[in-house]
């Protein structure tokens, strides 16, 4: 597969199911067993109701839907043994695609889930499964810093993808994520040195939250600016994309946007390095940003004192919400130092039992480190998904678009039909009636 297309959502095509009038019912069932056809019919309308919306011609019906590209042909060979056939067609204008993630059962469906419940990813847009996963894992790490508490997550992910224990196998697909944030907890524990707290088990590769709080502080902020930016590029392709070079540069999720936020980094790296000509020349993009977002308000607003005022008021908000938007991430440093505080007194606890009650020391210790994992953990995740929703996929996505949903034939009898068509990628399951 090309790296385009897997940045992409799953390419779709528009056909149609042609069988004789007197076999459609049979070729329909096999469509339906595929799961791979989405009709403009319920997901579950029964045969016959498709059967009534199809086109009928000298003895020859047909019905026009949507399948992935890779399927069409694998469909047009199950579909032949009833004597059907699939024909493409040209792709409707103004007719929205609908969109289906890659991955499937897989690693990469089962992180597609962090996107999905965001919204729908228009067809049209890059899918940022890849790149969401990995910010999400990023995140989280950083404030839940501990090699002890990142191998139990492991170890978590390992017991999920084994399937155990059983009552827990409805949350099978979750296991990349505890993976994914057990081992970006372990990477941060080792740059803290924490290990089920301030143990001493691991050394200090790079600071102590609770001794450097600053530059904690300035770390999250930066991460969380390469992020954002990593969010503007996206939002910049996603916009040429949806409406090409006109709405991608004068939206503020667009190239204004991107000047803006890339400008004002250059003033604050000049600043900081003391590079008056670096200063200036992203003053100078910044303000390029500005007069394009402000251009673009403008003529949404219909222009006259009125609009004036209106895009004036909204690339202020513009501003205003980019500062707030990187000052979000100082969450990171703030979550980091209240895990590194919770192991800290934990570990002060049971040092402090340990010479007269090393019983009462180890059930501290035990008892501690888990109410930090677990609640310390929930919370974190919470707050890792309210950064890559509210800060990230705010700028990525501006429209949501239609999934895609395939039509199949409800259950009617206890007894399961094997799908023939078995399953490809994006396939989804489903049975027929008997």
């Amino acid at each position: 597969m090309a790296r385009y297309e897997a940045l992409r959502p799953v390419r779709m095509d528009r056909i149609a199911i042609v069988a004789p009038e007197s076999r459609f019912d049979a070729v329909l069932r096999l469509v339906a067993d595929a799961g791979q056809v989405e009709l403009d019919v319920a997901p579950d309308a029964p045969v016959r109701e498709v059967a009534e919306r199809a086109e009928v011609r000298d003895g020859v019906a047909a019905i026009a839907g949507w399948a992935p590209s890779a399927s069409v042909d694998r469909l047009a060979e199950l579909v032949a043994a009833e004597g059907g056939s699939i024909v493409r067609l040209e792709r409707p204008r103004g007719v929205e695609v609908p969109s289906l993630l890659r991955g499937g059962e897989g690693v990469r469906g089962s992180l597609a889930s962090l996107v999905t419940t965001y919204g729908a990813v228009p067809y049209t847009n890059l899918d940022p499964t890849p790149v969401a996963a990995a910010a999400y894992m990023l995140m989280f790490g950083a404030m839940f810093g501990d090699v002890g508490h990142g191998l139990v997550l492991i170890a978590a992910a390992i017991a999920l993808r084994l399937g155990r224990p059983r009552r827990l196998a409805r949350f099978r697909r979750a296991w990349p994520f505890a993976l994914g944030a057990g081992a970006a907890s372990v990477f941060f524990g080792l740059l803290y040195g924490e290990a089920f707290g301030p143990t001493g088990l691991v050394p200090v590769l790079w600071l102590e939250p609770l001794e450097h709080p600053i530059p904690l502080l300035l770390a999250a902020l930066g991460m969380g600016a390469c992020l954002l930016g990593v969010a503007y590029l996206l939002g910049t392709i996603n916009r040429m994309r949806e409406g090409g070079l006109r709405l991608a540069l004068y939206s503020p999720a667009g190239i204004a946007g991107s000047a803006v936020f890339f400008g004002l980094g250059l003033v604050a790296g000049g600043w900081y390095l003391g590079l008056p000509w670096l200063a200036a020349g992203g003053g100078a993009l910044a303000l390029a940003g500005l007069v394009l977002a402000f251009g673009g308000f403008l003529a949404e607003a219909g222009g006259g004192a009125a609009g004036v005022a209106q895009a004036a008021m909204e690339v202020f908000d513009v501003l205003v919400s980019l500062g707030s938007n990187v000052a979000s991430f100082a969450r990171l440093a703030a979550f980091g130092l209240t895990h590194a505080a919770i192991g800290s007194i934990v570990w002060q606890g049971a040092s402090g039992l340990w010479p007269g009650n090393p019983v009462g020391a180890v059930a501290v210790f035990v008892a501690g480190n888990a109410v930090a994992l677990t609640l310390e953990g929930l919370v974190v995740g919470v707050q890792a998904l309210r950064l890559e929703y509210y800060e990230l996929f705010s700028r990525i996505f501006q429209v949501e678009g239609r999934p895609f949903r395939p039509w199949h034939i409800p259950l009617t009898s206890k007894e399961t039909v094997p799908c023939p068509y078995g399953s490809g990628e994006g396939s989804t399951s489903s049975t027929s009636a008997s």
